[in-house]
């Protein structure tokens, strides 16, 4: 198994979180999303990360990957029996999807007027999402989930995007620290990634 990546995206982290959640052996391959090797272009249309090669099956969109290594690999399972509940997820991963990480690229890639943008954007969701922090240990269930694998990576870039949390903020923090202190996240991380801020002890 290969996985295309590049070393600093919120959206490949999320795919190498659940790689590492299963502890799943694999081959990375890193990626510069402006100089893409040819073998990415080849495999994918869209030329764009992750992109995950298992034998002879090619696929990209982190959530089409996710959902594939959830089911390839049923151990631990990242989401849960119900259908309700697996619904749930699925819905907050999209919203994640189209509402939280363009505004994290924004600051990453964007211009001054953009990532001011973005930075704001983020506050406010965090403020928004308050109450779903402080229901339940992980994301929208007692489990850690798919939906953590998307919303980690996020929190763990929230210093060096420079976004602060709420100043009632504590149940989102603690929620980080349960994550971060999962084994397999430390695993998920690359260099550029580690450098980011200190895992807790």
């Amino acid at each position: 198994m290969t996985l295309f990546s590049s070393r600093d995206c919120v959206v490949c982290h999320r795919v190498r979180l659940v790689l590492a959640a299963k502890g799943v052996t694999y081959d990375l391959v890193p990626v510069d999303p402006a100089n893409p090797p040819e073998d990415l272009l080849e495999l994918n249309p869209y030329h764009s990360v992750p992109t995950l090669v298992d034998r002879d099956l090619v696929l990209y969109a982190a959530s089409v990957v996710t959902e594939y290594l959830d089911e390839r690999y049923p151990h631990p399972p990242l989401m849960p029996v119900d259908p309700l509940a697996r619904a749930r997820l699925r819905l907050a991963m999209l919203r994640l999807e189209h509402e939280w990480v363009p505004h994290v690229q924004a600051v990453q890639h964007g211009n001054k007027q953009q990532a001011e943008a973005g930075r704001k954007r983020l506050k406010e969701l965090l403020a928004a999402s308050l109450p779903l922090f402080k229901a339940s240990k992980f994301f929208l269930n007692p489990e850690m989930s798919l939906a953590d694998c998307a919303l980690a990576p996020i929190i763990w870039r929230l210093p060096t995007l420079g976004v602060p949390l709420p100043k009632d903020g504590k149940p989102i923090d603690d929620y980080g620290q349960r994550i971060f202190r999962h084994p397999g996240f430390a695993r998920s991380l690359t260099p550029e990634e580690k450098a980011l801020r200190e895992l807790p002890a």
